[in-house]
């Protein structure tokens, strides 16, 4: 009895394997690209939103430990009966007295209104706010002059005001001018400065500032402080503010609001990152649309090469070898369409965090999140295709051609 030897089949290499999938959509060019453009496009909108939200945060907290963390602030809170509370007018002395307090500076609310010109309606106050200031604010809450000069023991008791950056936009006033006058409390003042904007603290920006000798004599200023800024030893800050309550008003502590602005930005930042789960569903969607294509584009390959499929099954092609050649074009496809969109998302990052001065930050999450879900995607919209096209007997491949 004669023993026929059938030889097992041989295993694809993977250099093959390589050359095959690459084949498969050369032939398919214009197909092929579109359908790893929605790949692409879901990929670089991942990539660029959790880039930009990273650069965001890195210039942001760059910004702050620019101008320190040390930055406490002190203001008027809620009686208990109700009602806004009232500081002590010798509370900013007392807490310059506490250890490890470098600089103490305070502003008061004005309750006067200020305008460009009295002939502006009354209802038009741009939400302006008027403050009485000590002299040396601008260093303590971390901006400087832009244009002009600040306060001094001169200007603090005449009509003279400096503006806030943003308050000086909302009057529209971009350059000093000689004898430049705003209309607040029912008369004209000197416009003497303009500060550059606070990062630390915004509220400084909408504001009119003028020195607290003037507010007492033509605003009706009644000397109370309503905002108290400090700057701590930094390895003190935490002691500091423990403190802060008692000292400002001894009598009532619990009246006493005390927060450190730094902290508060980065809080805001993070609030602003939960923003980006509806870009990132928005990149969902469009990863979902490409493996839709990627999906199509494979079932249909598989209807037009039936007689390919037929030819390498004759030949000894196994099942398998059919199996892994149309899954690993799917997963080729959604590769090419994620090392571009990767490439795009970068880009995009790049291109608008060096506009707005941040430092190029592209967590390891989203490339390497949006390069892992465009394979995934691939593999799974190629699974179905492949499977169907390897349970095609050779016989019935050919035959429906």
């Amino acid at each position: 009895m004669t023993t026929i030897l059938v030889p097992a089949p041989r295993k694809l290499r993977l250099s093959d394997l390589a050359r095959l999938s690459g084949v498969g959509l050369r032939a398919r060019k214009l197909r092929a690209a579109l359908s790893a453009l929605g790949i692409a496009i879901g990929v670089g909108a991942i990539v660029a939103v959790l880039g930009l939200s990273a650069s965001s945060q890195a210039g942001l907290l760059a910004e702050i430990a620019k101008l320190g963390t040390n930055l406490l602030t002190v203001s008027n809170g809620q009686k208990l009966g109700g009602g806004v509370a009232e500081l002590p007018t010798a509370a900013p002395a007392r807490i310059g007295r506490l250890p490890g307090v470098t600089t103490v500076e305070d502003t008061g609310t004005v309750t006067a209104k200020v305008y460009r010109s009295p002939l502006i309606p009354a209802v038009n106050t741009n939400g302006l706010n008027v403050r009485a200031s000590s002299l040396g604010l601008p260093a303590a809450v971390g901006t400087s002059i832009a244009q002009g000069s600040y306060l001094n023991a001169a200007t603090a008791r005449q009509p003279v005001v400096v503006l806030g950056a943003g308050a000086a936009q909302l009057l529209g006033i971009d350059h000093l001018w000689p004898n430049q006058r705003i209309w607040l409390g029912s008369q004209w003042f000197y416009v003497t400065g303009i500060l550059n904007p606070a990062v630390l603290t915004p509220i400084i920006d909408a504001s009119v500032f003028v020195g607290y000798p003037a507010a007492e004599k033509y605003l009706g200023f009644d000397g109370h402080p309503s905002t108290i800024y400090l700057r701590a030893q930094t390895n003190q800050v935490n002691a500091v503010h423990d403190l802060l309550g008692a000292q400002a008003d001894p009598e009532n502590p619990g009246q006493v609001s005390v927060s450190q602005p730094s902290a508060a930005l980065v809080a805001q930042a993070a609030a602003k990152s939960a923003l980006n789960s509806l870009f990132l569903g928005l990149g969902a969607v469009a990863l979902l649309v490409g493996a839709i294509g990627v999906a199509n584009i494979m079932v249909i390959s598989v209807l037009e090469r039936r007689s390919e499929i037929g030819l390498r099954r004759a030949l000894g092609a196994t099942k398998g070898h059919i199996r892994i050649q149309f899954l690993s074009e799917a997963i080729l496809l959604a590769a090419a369409g994620g090392v571009i969109g990767v490439a795009a998302g970068a880009l995009a990052t790049a291109i608008y965090a060096t506009t707005k001065g941040w430092a190029i930050v592209i967590p390891p999450l989203a490339w390497g999140g949006g390069f892992g879900a465009a394979l995934l995607i691939g593999a799974a919209a190629g699974l179905l295709p492949a499977l169907r096209a390897a349970r095609m007997s050779p016989t019935r491949a050919l035959w429906a051609v």
